[in-house]
């Protein structure tokens, strides 16, 4: 079945910094920058430290042509255009000892390649009244977590932690180190939901619709499960499996 992408709104112009030099000082002050965005073309000193310091902080660098960021109808940008995230991205390491530290489960949730905003914005809020502690993206492969995102979480994705990591993989290792383990939606899997044990400390990993989840990162997950349906349709919506999944989890830990 085909999908059809929301088109997004166009950023309002007071969360954009354009100018490599104006980008640079926000990217050394720690100003919370969703993504950079970078004409394809542009070389020079400049242009290097603002990827290597987003580089350090996590922060996505997309090399675009002019047209794109004419699209941000900004004039003297520059060749170089930044978006501020109204999300304060926490480290995965400091988030997991926070959970333990107060007493509670971990119960994350780990989001590969799913762009769509309203489905993202829809797991984050459910993810939010099922008690999950974090949501954990790539830098890169993900819908941006913009106003459109938050406005359709109700908010949800700016109370809840949110982990962006340079790679998913490294992130099942840390989860792991943690004695967290790491569950994958598959919907050709033996096991179903309702017979994993999500009382134990787990983190789980939803798939984007057209691709699912990454091979390499399904082969480092501890199990594999799937949602039982019938009628022989083809999947569910992934904002949908993800809160029949996570309801199965809190429907464990509360009993």
């Amino acid at each position: 079945m085909k999908q059809f992408r929301q088109k997004q709104s166009r950023p309002k112009k007071s969360s954009l910094i354009a100018g490599k030099i104006a980008v640079l000082e926000a990217l050394q002050e720690g100003k919370q920058i969703d993504r950079v965005y970078i004409l394809n073309t542009l070389h020079g000193d400049v242009a290097e430290e603002i990827k290597k310091v987003a580089l350090k902080h996590n922060i996505p660098v997309n090399k675009v042509p002019v047209e794109k960021l004419k699209s941000f109808n900004i004039a003297d940008h520059d060749g170089c255009i930044a978006q501020l995230s109204k999300i304060r991205y926490q480290d995965l390491q400091e988030v997991i000892s926070w959970v333990v530290e107060k007493g509670e489960m971990p119960l994350f949730l780990i989001l590969d390649g799913i762009t769509d905003i309203r489905n993202i914005g829809g797991i984050a809020r459910t993810a939010f009244c099922c008690g999950v502690q974090a949501i954990i993206i790539p830098e890169k492969g993900v819908g941006a977590l913009n106003e459109d995102a938050i406005l359709t979480s109700a908010g949800a994705l700016e109370q809840i932690a949110v982990c962006r990591v340079n790679s998913l993989m490294k992130a099942v290792d840390d989860l792991h180190l943690n004695g967290i383990k790491v569950f994958a939606s598959e919907m050709t899997a033996k096991k179903l939901v309702y017979d994993c044990n999500f009382k134990e400390p787990s983190a789980i990993v939803m798939g984007g619709e057209e691709k699912g989840i990454f091979p390499a990162l399904m082969k480092i997950c501890d199990e594999q499960f799937k949602i039982p349906m019938t009628g022989g349709f083809e999947s569910l919506n992934v904002s949908v499996a993800t809160g029949m999944i996570l309801y199965e989890a809190m429907k464990q830990r509360i009993n």
